[in-house]
């Protein structure tokens, strides 16, 4: 069975509160409406992983819970990884290659720079992933510890703003 990965950029968030550190940075307003309306998109096409993987920083965290109870996976269940926050490529990697080879398909919240790099590491083309855009990746292994450099198939690319242009 192919692995699939599912890349996913934090919500819009809040930049009013000068006092709040980076990591605890909440979603705006738009934030909290575009993380229900694309997880639907996904759910609408049968995209729904087994695994939610999320940084712990609160944007992305709250982002993977709209997405989660889309996807009616507990809330619960999600899998924090302190690591994805301020993720280099190699640091990402090492989380993707130690996933739970019992999931063909896992979620992975977190941020940029390192998400769009990330994609670009596995099959690249795309120039930046706006807030909450999706990348669905497809790799030709049964091991995630095969997953590397040039080995991802972008099947999906979409993003809030994507239907208007």
């Amino acid at each position: 069975m192919a692995k699939q990965l599912l890349v996913i950029r934090h919500a819009k968030s809040d930049w009013g509160n000068s006092s709040l550190s980076d990591f605890d940075r909440p979603l705006n307003k738009r934030g909290k409406s575009n993380a229900p309306e694309m997880a639907e998109r996904l759910v609408k096409q049968k995209i729904v992983p087994q695994l939610v993987v999320s940084s712990p920083a609160l944007r992305a965290l709250t982002t993977a819970k709209f997405f989660a109870e889309a996807w009616q996976i507990p809330k619960k269940n999600i899998q924090l990884e302190s690591s994805i926050y301020e993720a280099s490529v190699k640091t990402l990697l090492s989380v993707i290659n130690n996933l739970d080879n019992q999931f063909d398909r896992i979620a992975l919240f977190g941020h940029n720079p390192g998400l769009t790099d990330l994609v670009n590491y596995f099959d690249g083309h795309i120039d930046n992933m706006p807030t909450c855009s999706v990348v669905y990746l497809e790799f030709p292994f049964d091991d995630w510890k095969m997953v590397s450099a040039d080995t991802g198939k972008v099947l999906l690319f979409d993003y809030p703003k994507s239907g208007e242009d």
